[in-house]
């Protein structure tokens, strides 16, 4: 059944919209966006669809087509809290949480959810779910609600409700994403700069089947200890340091190689937005490199399967392009820019397997709009 004909028949009656949001992959610039830093992600193809109808009672009740039909349902006027036994449904609660919180009037709704990011594969399909949340939301109460304000709310949601620091990357990119284009994101102003992707390029994402714990690894420990290393420089993120203030704070080595991934990660993503309105995947090839290598041992994210998948992408595609770990790490996802005219030899000549034994899941992509109602 349709994500339509599935809301129907859990709610005896048809959705008045349904909305989308598209995951993302991130080309380069991995934990800077919560350093006020530099990302270059952009929207894929796999989505979130969110399909709603207003209720008058100011109750919410959700139902995850992708869960067997499982069912929440809490009243807009009470306060977040998360629900042990239905933990999908707290990315729900917490966009709901944040909207009424900046003063967003919603109405009740019935919703049903379903989606085709695959999970545990760092393309944000937590991000994903919250912004078409809020897309579907706004468009019930009529709300004319800017891109760049739902990314802020489901990253509040996020950060202030679920559990999850992350910074505003995957919201944004989800929101704001343009057909064609990588985004160009400064993470302090929000400022996005589209960045057309040549057009004889490809995305390709395989996933390592190594699956990722973020809220329960080290991901908020990394936020804290790069905090640290900002504090320590007296700057207000690490945006705002350079090599030589580094080498000059009196840091221990992890702080420090913690924050000199970040320092020379923005310095990659800018020369990657070069390097891509310019054409050259060469370039691109060699930065994409630099940041996996500084992700591995200075930032210590990524795990062995990840590494020996990158590396064999690497060794597949040649010079023009690159491959990287993509997300948040720990497991997950890698990324992969090749020619396009190599992208079939690429993935027949793949030899990596999952832990499981069996092949990894390839996605081909090219970057996609952003979220919006498909029905209304």
């Amino acid at each position: 059944m349709t994500l339509a004909q599935q809301f129907a028949a859990a709610f005896c009656a048809p959705p008045t919209v349904i909305a989308r949001a598209p995951g993302r992959v991130n080309l380069i610039g991995e934990h800077t966006d919560y350093n006020d830093g530099f990302v270059l992600p952009c929207a894929i193809s796999v989505e979130s669809r969110i399909a709603a109808r207003p209720r008058g009672d100011g109750m919410i009740r959700v139902m995850a087509c992708d869960f067997g039909g499982a069912v929440a349902e809490w009243p807009l006027d009470v306060p977040y809290a998360a629900d042990p036994a239905q933990p999908w449904a707290d990315y729900v609660r917490g966009m709901t949480a944040a909207m009424t919180q900046r003063g967003h009037a919603l109405t009740g709704a019935d919703i049903a959810v379903s989606g085709t990011i695959p999970k545990g594969a760092g393309l944000s399909s937590s991000a994903s779910l919250m912004v078409g949340i809020g897309t579907a939301l706004a468009a019930l109460a009529d709300l004319a609600i800017p891109p760049a304000e739902i990314a802020r709310m489901a990253q509040a949601g996020e950060c202030d409700h679920v559990g999850m620091r992350c910074g505003i990357m995957d919201q944004l990119a989800s929101a704001a994403g343009a057909e064609d284009h990588a985004l160009m994101i400064d993470c302090r102003s929000l400022d996005v700069q589209p960045v057309a992707l040549p057009q004889s390029a490809e995305i390709l994402i395989v996933h390592s089947g190594v699956a990722r714990g973020l809220v329960d690894g080290a991901y908020n420990e990394r936020r804290a200890q790069c905090e640290a290393a900002a504090a320590a420089m007296g700057v207000a993120a690490l945006r705002d340091a350079d090599m030589a203030m580094l080498d000059a704070a009196a840091l221990d080595p992890l702080t420090h190689a913690r924050a000199r991934h970040v320092v020379t990660e923005n310095a990659r993503v800018l020369a990657a937005a070069e390097a891509l309105a310019a054409g050259d995947l060469v370039e691109m090839g060699k930065l994409m490199a630099a940041s996996h290598q500084s992700m591995r041992d200075d930032f210590q994210i990524t795990v062995p399967k990840v590494d020996a998948l990158v590396a064999e992408l690497q060794a597949l595609i040649g010079a023009e392009g690159g491959a990287r770990m993509t997300g948040g790490g720990f497991g997950g996802a890698v990324v992969a820019l090749c020619r396009a005219d190599r992208a079939d030899a690429v993935l027949s000549a793949l030899t990596y397997r999952k832990p499981d034994g069996t092949p990894p899941l390839v996605l081909r992509e090219t970057a996609c709009a952003g979220a919006g109602l498909v029905m209304q």
